[in-house]
């Protein structure tokens, strides 16, 4: 269960029901375990139900009952909170011998100096050091750390930043990219304009590219290098404003860059608006310069400096097309003519931005969150309950949802079947070549079965114009569970609906994407 709040984190107490906790929570982490077979686990900082989660009887259990038999390591000195914020010891010794006796078998941290003392006082056995041991000495093992080579030891260094690494990294940006809006002004028809202005403090920006927790390419081609690269005509560029700042110099006027983006925007033929978040307003707990927010964003709109550069350049009443770089969901709050969200696409993602605004690829990305129109309407951030939170369970406040995204194709689902498990759908593009991602909902007729109908499958295909493809799709045997208020998991109906298209099956998303869904009736 995630940490909570950034600000307090290190004290805070994740109150969850047994619904939830099996349902959401521990989802993944089961599905990693058994089926990634991971090989580390890490504790957060937070308590889940009082239990501090690097020592959590509740939650080690399940990772026993998994299956699992790799390490698990805290967060870095998430240890030290045990005696220092949750109070639930009071001294370094006993947070040390806490954890490891529940099977914390790495101290991110120093706390672990003090296993030796715990010892002497009785706190914690040789047998249950040696436990913890044996378990890190295996992972060792496993990744041949005691014989004379290991599969990674003859990788030349010559492979980073090769060409194939960078083909990687480009698939990968192109491929997440999410089209938002499109009111017919992409793809960008180069011969039909000779001015482009490109603009906002994310347009030339490496730092959202990156995101946190990264490594440094050896180039990183920003929107506005990869514009440039991919377009013969004139390229104007203005940052507007800072980040998140009144100004971007601080000797200088508040609003000290928007009149420039004005003057840029009048003189081109489109406008290019690159905004966004990057890890000093979004990124975690005392990252270096995080001064925005302790790591947590303020609300879903964007920094009040932005919100005002896009009304300035609006204004001028060029077609415009927003590029908002963020790691999560964001309200633009402003009509344009093309909204695309392109997340944190790496060091290739200018060269596929430009790409996918010119149409040299079409955008196929689906959104992996849904998009809230205001933070004001949702539960308090505190309160872990999963009602009126996230596809499953809600359907007002939505500005964008969870599924969806727009192609430059017209991708269609036009015959639907069920047998033994899997699924075999015909589909037919009636638009431009394009990725597409076919998309499968269940819907369980049973009283604890989520409010709406929940994925069960998906599959990214490539589809020529005019072409028609027959897709199967594998349902697994825990999409026919539902798990009941005391956390038991286990199929509750014999009755379902299905339903396939490029999206979920709910209203805003076929009114958003012009495309219903299709839906057959299964028992099992």
């Amino acid at each position: 269960v995630h940490s909570g709040p950034e600000a307090v984190r290190h004290e805070f107490n994740a109150e969850v029901n047994w619904k939830d906790l099996e349902e959401t929570y521990l989802y993944a982490f089961e599905e990693l375990v058994k089926k990634a077979k991971v090989e580390g686990v890490m504790g957060a900082y937070n308590r889940v139900n009082g239990e501090p989660s690097c020592a959590s009887e509740f939650l080690m259990g399940k990772l026993d009952k998994w299956g699992f038999d790799g390490y698990f390591v805290s967060d870095c000195w998430a240890i030290r909170d045990f005696h220092e914020h949750h109070l639930v010891t009071s001294s370094p010794v006993e947070s040390a011998a806490m954890a490891l006796k529940a099977g914390c078998n790495v101290n991110c941290g120093c706390t672990y100096v003090h296993l030796l003392s715990a010892l002497d006082k009785g706190l914690v056995t040789e047998d249950e050091i040696r436990a913890s041991c044996v378990a890190l000495m295996r992972t060792r093992i496993r990744l041949g750390m005691f014989d004379k080579s290991t599969e990674y030891d003859n990788i030349p260094y010559s492979v980073v930043s090769c060409p194939e690494h960078k083909a990687v990294s480009y698939q990968c940006a192109v491929k997440s990219m999410v089209l938002l809006k499109n009111k017919g002004i992409l793809p960008l028809d180069k011969k039909s304009i000779s001015t482009i202005a490109v603009i906002g403090p994310n347009a030339d920006s490496r730092a959202a590219l990156e995101g946190n927790y990264n490594g440094t390419a050896d180039r990183y081609v920003t929107f506005l290098e990869g514009i440039k690269d991919a377009f013969d005509g004139r390229v104007l560029y203005a940052e507007g404003c800072h980040l998140y700042k009144d100004r971007v110099s601080g000797l200088a006027q508040a609003g000290d860059r928007y009149a420039e983006a004005e003057a840029a925007a009048a003189n081109s033929d489109v406008v290019i608006l690159c905004v966004g978040l990057d890890a000093t307003i979004e990124g975690e707990e005392g990252d270096t310069g995080n001064e925005f927010s302790s790591g947590d964003k303020n609300d879903l709109r964007l920094p009040e400096s932005q919100r005002e550069l896009i009304k300035r350049v609006a204004k001028i009443g060029k077609p415009m097309i927003v590029v908002c770089a963020a790691g999560s969901s964001i309200n633009v709050e402003h009509d344009c003519d093309a909204l695309i969200h392109a997340w944190y696409p790496g060091s290739e993602g200018g060269k596929a931005i430009a790409d996918i605004i010119f149409g040299k690829v079409s955008p196929s990305g689906k959104l992996p969150v849904t998009f809230y129109n205001s933070a004001d309407k949702l539960p308090c951030f505190t309160d872990y309950a999963m009602s009126d939170r996230t596809y499953r369970y809600t359907r007002d406040n939505i500005l964008y949802p969870f599924g969806y995204g727009l192609t430059y194709g017209d991708v269609v689902v036009t015959s639907l079947s069920y047998d033994d498990g899997k699924v075999n759908v015909e589909v037919e593009n009636n638009g431009a070549d394009t990725c597409d991602v076919i998309e499968l909902y269940i819907k369980s007729h049973c009283d604890n079965a989520p409010g709406y109908p929940v994925l069960c499958g998906f599959k990214r295909i490539f589809v020529k114009k005019g072409e028609k493809l027959d897709v199967e799709i594998e349902i697994p045997d825990k999409a026919f569970t539902t798990v009941s208020d005391i956390g038991e998991r286990k199929q509750f109906a014999k009755e379902f609906t299905l339903y396939v298209g490029t999206h979920q099956p709910d209203e805003l998303s076929c009114q958003l994407s012009g495309t219903n869904c299709m839906s057959i009736e299964i028992e099992r």
